[in-house]
């Protein structure tokens, strides 16, 4: 028996916080591939036969399930090592805490939650958002939540941290950059006065590796987000007897790929600010030109 893999994993520079445009990753999930060739055939049947008359009939079958069933889970924890750093720790204890939370993920990340009558604010901003060009990109994993592929192109990521930077310097008493804490990593905006806190008031923050975002917003805007192809929502943003690390309106939003999409991203951050503190605020995408 043989395990068969393709391996690619993170190409390019180290991960460095401080200089985003010097990262260039490559962020890929193996397949789980069990193989029998002619030997591995002949093995595992010489093996079988000699476990009927050597080993118990309950151990063998227990050896039998057990083995695949090892393969796959030693597959899956390298496919979660390979998203990158996140908010759960990449250790075995980490990775059987999200096995764990997998049981409750959202059947449809595509459909918005409800509204409630009593949140504040009463009601969304976002209307008409044009629909982003180009299929979804494939996304996987839970904490941390990545694309797969179309990732952020740099110079739209590097745009997007300047005109976050540059709203903070406009109103230094209403917002913060720092790291986010709810990943623990990347780049965030924290609004001081929240009226819907998540994670010390943090507004958004943009994962390093793929260069997407997750942010909250209203469950109006959630909704335009997933009809107009912007976005996702979280697999863990549910409502339950169990408690989820993250609010019902955790929202995942695709990465910008050029200054087009950039100019949309900046008007779903402007809702999430909405939402946060109930204050309209404008982000003007700066411009490579």
């Amino acid at each position: 028996m043989s395990l068969t893999v393709t391996t690619e994993s993170h190409k390019g520079l180290p991960m460095d916080e401080k200089n985003p445009v010097a990262i260039n990753m490559v962020i890929r999930q193996d397949p789980f591939y069990i193989t029998l060739d002619a030997s591995a055939l002949l093995a595992i049947s010489v093996l079988l036969v000699l476990g009927m008359h050597f080993i118990d009939r309950p151990v063998l079958e227990f050896l039998i399930i057990l083995v695949p069933i090892c393969l796959l889970i030693h597959n899956d924890y390298l496919n979660f090592l390979k998203l990158g750093p996140g908010g759960t720790p990449p250790t075995p204890s980490g990775y059987a805490r999200l096995t764990w939370y997998r049981l409750f993920t959202l059947r449809d990340p595509f459909s918005p939650p409800p509204r409630d009558p009593a949140q504040q604010p009463a009601a969304g901003i976002l209307s008409r958002l044009p629909y982003r060009p180009g299929p979804r990109p494939i996304v996987a994993g839970l904490a941390p939540q990545r694309q797969l592929n179309q990732h952020g192109s740099l110079p739209a990521n590097s745009l997007l941290r300047s005109a976050l930077s540059a709203l903070t310097a406009a109103a230094p008493h209403k917002f913060v950059t720092a790291t986010s804490c709810l990943e623990k990593h990347g780049f965030a905006l924290f609004a001081l006065h929240p009226l819907n806190v998540c994670g010390n008031g943090e507004v958004c923050h943009i994962h390093t590796s793929d260069r997407s975002l997750h942010l909250n917003l209203h469950p109006d805007d959630i909704k335009e987000v997933l009809a107009k192809g912007w976005g996702q929502r979280h697999p863990m943003a549910w409502e339950g007897m169990i408690q989820s690390p993250v609010p019902r309106t955790f929202t995942m939003i695709y990465a910008p790929r050029d200054e087009s999409d950039l100019r949309i991203v900046c008007k779903i951050i402007e809702a999430a600010v909405w939402y946060t503190i109930a204050e309209k605020v404008e982000i003007p995408p700066p411009s490579e030109s």
